[in-house]
C-alpha cells in the first residue's frame, strides 16, 4: 500500500533510512570483519618474511600491522547494535505498511464478511493504541536520559538519541496502523505483500 501524494515523502523517508542504516551497518560489520582478519594474516606473514630471509619485507609488513593495530574499530560493535536498533524500528513500521509482518488469519477469513470487517478493524486499532503507549513510554524514558546526561560505553554517544528510535517508530508504526484500517475500511483491501510477484516484476524490467 502507498499513501496518497502528500504522503509519498514520507515512504520515501521510510525506505530511505531503512536503507541507509542497513547500508551503513553492513558497511562497518565488513570493515571490522576485513580489519581483524588482516591483524590474524599479517602477523604470521612477517614471521613468515623474517624466516624467510626477507627482513625489508617483513620490517614492511611489520610497520603495516602496527599501523593496523592503532586503528581502534572497539566501537564498531556497539554502533552496529544501535543502527539495527534503529533499523528494526523503523522496519516494523514499514512492515505495517506494506503487509509483510506475519499474521494467522485462517479464523478471521472464516468469518462473515461485515464480522471479517469489524475484527480485522479491531486488530488494527488495538495495534495501534498499543504502538502508541509504547511511543509514550519511549518519549518518557528518552525525556529521562536527556536529563540524565547517560552516554553509551564505548561511542559515549548520549543515550536519549539512541533510544529516540523507540518513541519515533513506535508512533510512525501507530500512524501505518490507523492508515492502513482507514484504507481498508474505504476499499476492504489490506496490504499484501507477495514475493513472487516481486520476482516476476523484476524479471520484467530485465
Amino acid at each position: 500500500m502507498t499513501s496518497g501524494p502528500g504522503l509519498r515523502w514520507l515512504d520515501r523517508l521510510e525506505e530511505n533510512l531503512i536503507a541507509f542504516l542497513m547500508g551503513l551497518a553492513t558497511l562497518v560489520i565488513f570493515v571490522a570483519v576485513v580489519h581483524r582478519y588482516s591483524l590474524s594474516h599479517l602477523g604470521g606473514m612477517v614471521v613468515w618474511a623474517r624466516d624467510a630471509g626477507y627482513p625489508d619485507l617483513s620490517e614492511t609488513l611489520r610497520a603495516i600491522y602496527f599501523w593496523l593495530l592503532s586503528v581502534r574499530l572497539t566501537w564498531a560493535q556497539e554502533l552496529c547494535i544501535f543502527l539495527f536498533v534503529w533499523m528494526a524500528k523503523f522496519g516494523a513500521a514499514y512492515g505495517v505498511r506494506t503487509g509483510i509482518h506475519v499474521g494467522v488469519d485462517i479464523l478471521v477469513n472464516r468469518l462473515s464478511p461485515e464480522w471479517r470487517r469489524r475484527m480485522v478493524l479491531f486488530g488494527l486499532f488495538c495495534g495501534a493504541g498499543f504502538t502508541a503507549f509504547v511511543g509514550w513510554l519511549g518519549a518518557r524514558l528518552v525525556a529521562h536520559l536527556f536529563h540524565s546526561g547517560q552516554v553509551s560505553a564505548v561511542l559515549e554517544a548520549p543515550m536519549w538519541l539512541v533510544y529516540l528510535c523507540l518513541p519515533l517508530g513506535s508512533f510512525l508504526m501507530c500512524f501505518r496502523f490507523l492508515q492502513v484500517a482507514a484504507h481498508f475500511a474505504k476499499t476492504g483491501d489490506l496490504p499484501h505483500h507477495d514475493p513472487a510477484s516481486e520476482v516476476m516484476t523484476d524479471e520484467a524490467r530485465t
